[in-house]
């Protein structure tokens, strides 16, 4: 039981905590109206101030923002930045990878990216080392010695040696290869007297020998216990090539199910093992195509980097400013071949009268873009060519002249007729539209003077068959000649054989005059030598008329965007444009100026 005193303590100890409630309770409602209720009135005008100076710093950063940009033009400007796919459609079909077999554009693309040889040509056409660092020559211009670049590499780990190239060389010449260049390599010996030299010993003096380094070397430790029967169809050539160029192979997709719409994939992506710069692109993409409308089409779809093997491109898409139109003179010539066999074209006052009756600047005016006009055998750029022994310049009068003093007479429908026979021949030509134009202008003139020329077009297969028998009466054809000014092969009686490997001997030309200076052209060195050598040759071509000289081909290239590192000035082939495709950047950056 609770006692009266412990009660009072209780009650008191009650009346104190009240107290202290309603002090805390006073000093809150104190504190509430000092320090809350009292300030709300003043919020409006911290708002006010907190925004203003929160948009004035807006305001400044944003100047700020504009004032870099503006002045991004006076110390930044666009720079070229490592990475991204590049994909390129070419005009063709892929077939083989190996370089001792590719021969159309995209084969040859892409062995030229996969594989490299003893010497390339650079962006300004001149002969530079790629796998070999130099070569030397004997004073009798027979022997040439080539040393290999240390620490070469194939793109599997094993090391490049002079025994690739040996083996490379003599694959070539065995005839069980059936290699589209043996022509070039018969009776020429290859050895390797250590792993980094290699000799060549020709038959007879060739001053252009060292162009014909250029051609891609394969691995022996890979294909030498292939039959050489065997390598054109083993797999190395088109599902695992290895090779020491920029990029190695990835992969082939195959797409389309007609040959309309059939489309190879051939994907590349960087060699960590090149013995140049390392690739700058991530991937390289090429894509094949049947049809130049496809590959156009393509291509203004934007689902393509750059696009090759178009002979003309419409105005809609050189129109846009994102795209880059690329023509480079070629180191070739397209010329009227005139078979000198043909019963009408044997006849020189005949060849002479087309040639005099040719316009060449209105022929190729027709083609709608410029080129070099060609005037002789030997380019303009050439060692040996001579302004003075051009063919035989324009003049239709003197044309018809020649041709009624040589016994034609116009008939009534205005050709030409001798002994019965009448002034006619066939033209045949590629079934190219960039052709079109060009031949009847070319017809249209000869008929003037009373020829009577037939026009035939034949696709690009029917032709070269037609061209290996020199199955036609005249030609217009385009021939490569290089950056070295032997155009033996193209005009040398030899050449003109049936039992000759190549036949390039289009005209089939024979004159002991310029077989003699040919021969003794293509031996020196000394290029005031060569030029004297050469000279009784163009005299000779210029007399004879074998041909009609017309223009230089260009090398149309489209690029959607800019490609830094490629600016090649002419070139000997199309695929010399990869001269530097391992410095090729597509993308952009800002770089300080």
């Amino acid at each position: 039981m609770v006692n009266r005193t412990t009660k009072l303590r209780w009650r008191r100890r009650l009346r104190r905590s009240k107290r202290q409630v309603e002090d805390i309770s006073f000093q809150a409602e104190d504190h509430l109206e000092r320090h809350l209720f009292r300030r709300l009135s003043r919020l409006p005008n911290v708002l006010r101030f907190t925004a203003s100076w929160t948009l004035l710093l807006v305001i400044l950063i944003g100047i700020l923002v504009i004032q870099t940009r503006g002045l991004d033009r006076y110390y930044l400007k666009p720079g070229p930045a490592a990475g991204g796919t590049y994909v390129e459609g070419i005009l063709g079909s892929f077939t083989n990878a190996n370089p001792l077999f590719a021969t159309g554009s995209v084969d040859s693309s892409v062995a030229k990216l996969v594989f490299s040889g003893l010497f390339k040509f650079n962006q300004q056409n001149k002969l530079v080392g790629d796998l070999a660092s130099g070569y030397s020559v004997d004073e009798h211009g027979v022997v040439y010695t080539v040393r290999l670049k240390p620490n070469l590499r194939w793109q599997d780990g094993h090391e490049l040696t002079a025994e690739d190239v040996v083996y490379t060389y003599q694959t070539i010449q065995n005839p069980d290869t059936q290699s589209s260049i043996a022509a070039s390599w018969q009776g020429i010996t290859v050895s390797a007297p250590n792993r980094h030299t290699v000799i060549f010993t020709l038959p007879n003096a060739l001053t252009a020998f060292p162009f014909s380094l250029t051609n891609g070397i394969v691995p022996k430790h890979i294909l030498q216990n292939v039959e050489f029967a065997q390598l054109r169809s083993d797999a190395f050539n088109t599902s695992r090539p290895v090779g020491s160029g920029p990029f190695k192979w990835q992969a082939v997709q195959v797409t389309g199910q007609t040959p309309e719409t059939r489309e190879e994939q051939v994907a590349l992506i960087p060699n960590d093992l090149y013995h140049e710069e390392k690739t700058k692109l991530n991937k390289f993409i090429i894509r094949s195509f049947h049809s130049q409308e496809n590959l156009l089409n393509s291509f203004k779809n934007q689902q393509l980097n750059g696009a090759a093997g178009l002979t003309t491109v419409t105005s809609n898409v050189t129109d846009d400013e994102n795209v880059h139109q690329y023509d480079i003179p070629l180191q070739s010539e397209v010329m009227v071949f005139l078979k000198n066999s043909h019963p009408i074209l044997a006849d020189v006052k005949v060849r002479q009268a087309l040639t005099l009756a040719t316009d060449t600047t209105t022929v190729i005016s027709q083609l709608g873009y410029s080129v070099i006009v060609a005037r002789e055998p030997i380019l303009k750029s050439h060692v040996g060519y001579d302004p003075s022994l051009t063919q035989l310049a324009y003049d239709p009068k003197a044309a018809e002249e020649l041709l009624t003093s040589n016994g034609w007479v116009k008939g009534s429908g205005g050709t030409r007729i001798k002994n019965g026979q009448s002034l006619s021949f066939t033209l045949y030509i590629p079934s190219d539209s960039q052709y079109a134009p060009l031949v009847k202008e070319l017809q249209k003139e000869w008929k003037a003077v009373g020829v009577n020329a037939q026009i035939l077009s034949q696709t690009p297969s029917e032709l070269q068959s037609i061209i290996a028998v020199h199955g036609y009466d005249a030609l217009l054809y385009g021939i490569e000649i290089g950056s070295d000014p032997d155009v033996y092969p193209y005009w040398a009686s030899s050449q003109a054989d049936v039992r000759s490997p190549t036949r390039l001997n289009f005209s089939e030309y024979k004159s002991p005059v310029a077989d003699s200076a040919l021969e003794a052209g293509r031996t020196r060195t000394d290029p005031a030598i060569r030029a004297i050598k050469y000279k009784p040759f163009l005299q000779a071509w210029h007399d004879d008329a074998p041909a009609i000289a017309l223009y230089q081909p260009r090398f149309l290239y489209l690029t959607r965007g800019q490609i830094y590192g490629f600016e090649p000035t002419i070139m000997n082939k199309d695929i010399n444009r990869y001269a530097n495709v391992n410095n090729w950047m597509i993308r952009e950056t800002k770089v300080l100026k």
